[in-house]
């Protein structure tokens, strides 16, 4: 299955996938705007309570849950690891990119809607949706596929990509990242890991909000100088909109890359860790 499907797609095998809306928004829950109104049939996966492990010091904002606790929340969402699952969102597929790399790297078949719930043109349905019973199997995180902060630091020949939109990168902008747990400092360091390239995430779409060509993906990430993903790690704010760029170079052919989940929101609390500004070295 191919990292993102377009509506008419999902149309033609409705009865055979799940569809996941997975909306969320820093100043209200994203299962408001479900239950207002969503692709009819859809269920609701939240990104904070399904899709983000327990916070502590050195996770960063939205680690991965532990797989016991994934599988829970993937049972009652009625995702049984078997079905193809669609996931959407408002937000040109960069939030529900996070579900869908899970799910692909525990070898279950899933995609981001390209377009998200833009691309419906039907009558949407509101209030809470059925949800059909379903067992999902625990299954561990493959080895090598998510880094942690000390695997960064430390790494020699990948090439590490960041997904933020460019002045993040720069530190042109304040991060908006509240205080973490017992983390006392509300305000972390500005800019992007020492030698990470920028890679917005946003820029994998085309001037109609879908996801551009494979061919253009390709471009685009030759001149970042990505050849093959298995040598990137991409990271983010808090490792999520980095599965963007991941389903991205998927789409164009690349391979399987890896993340780093932690991401600016737990580099940037390391205080004895270096950060630059401005456009990356070379």
């Amino acid at each position: 299955m191919d990292s993102f499907v377009t509506w008419p797609w999902c149309a033609s095998h409705r009865r055979e996938i799940v569809i996941v809306d997975a909306r969320w928004y820093w100043d209200r829950p994203g299962r408001d705007a479900y239950r207002a109104g969503h692709i009819p049939g859809a269920v609701f996966v939240d990104l904070d309570t399904d899709l983000t492990g327990e916070i502590g010091p050195q996770t960063g904002r939205q680690p991965f849950p532990a797989p016991e606790d994934f599988a829970r929340s993937m049972s009652a969402a009625g995702i049984d690891g078997h079905r193809p699952v669609v996931v959407y969102d408002d937000a040109s597929g960069v939030i529900a990119a996070r579900l869908a790399w899970m799910l692909r790297l525990l070898d279950v078949p899933a995609a981001v809607l390209s377009g998200g719930i833009g691309s419906y043109c039907d009558t949407l349905e509101t209030g809470e949706g059925a949800v059909e019973p379903a067992r999902f199997a625990p299954r561990a995180w493959p080895a090598g596929s998510l880094r942690s902060t000390a695997e960064v630091a430390s790494r020699t020949t990948e090439i590490l990509i960041d997904a933020r939109p460019t002045n993040r990168f720069r530190g042109e902008e304040p991060e908006v990242d509240p205080a973490l747990g017992t983390v006392p400092d509300a305000d972390p360091r500005r800019g992007h890991i020492p030698g990470a390239v920028s890679v917005p995430c946003r820029d994998n779409l085309d001037e109609t909000g879908r996801i551009a060509s494979p061919a253009q993906l390709r471009r685009r990430f030759a001149a970042a100088g990505i050849h093959d993903a298995s040598q990137v790690i991409s990271y983010c704010g808090s490792g999520v909109t980095a599965c963007h760029n991941l389903l991205a170079l998927e789409h164009a052919g690349l391979g399987r890359g890896a993340l780093y989940p932690g991401s600016w929101s737990a580099w940037s609390r390391t205080r004895d860790l270096p950060v630059e500004t401005g456009d990356a070295a070379g």
